[in-house]
């Protein structure tokens, strides 16, 4: 460079720092994501051929956790608030769809308690979620 010359600009972009807080995010969102599910922790039930779940929008999720809790979506209900609860939930909601999300230990009698109070409450067609069988885990 001399006297009087003008510096020369380099115009490349150095794409490190943005590769470098991508994958932090990309990090962090993995880790959080499990954590971000609503209601208790439910070991889900086994079947040979689960059919698509969907997706998540409009659906109301009642889950029955090991004990016998009920909660919907993310809060736990008595049996006495349910029919209030789900109603509540259900209207935030335009096409709402009532999913049921029941611990591998229960007794179908809990789950079926609990799509009885669905019917009683004034809604018709539950799901239920469960999870599939992988071949390594024929034993469990």
């Amino acid at each position: 460079m001399r006297l009087g010359e003008g510096a020369r600009m380099n115009a490349s972009i150095n794409v490190t720092p943005l590769v470098d807080v991508v994958l932090v995010l990309l990090i962090i969102f993995m880790v959080m994501a499990p954590q971000m599910r609503k209601g208790p922790e439910v070991r889900l039930p086994k079947t040979e051929k689960p059919t698509q779940q969907g997706d998540e929008r409009g659906r109301i999720l009642v889950s029955i956790d090991e004990a016998g809790g009920t909660w919907v979506n993310d809060k736990q209900v008595t049996p006495d608030q349910f029919g209030n609860a789900l109603r509540a939930a259900v209207a935030a909601e335009t096409e709402p769809r009532i999913v049921i999300r029941g611990d591998a230990k229960l007794n179908f009698r809990q789950v079926r308690e609990a799509m009885q109070a669905i019917e009683q409450t004034g809604f018709r067609g539950v799901g239920l979620i469960a999870k599939g069988r992988s071949a390594g885990a024929q034993g469990d």
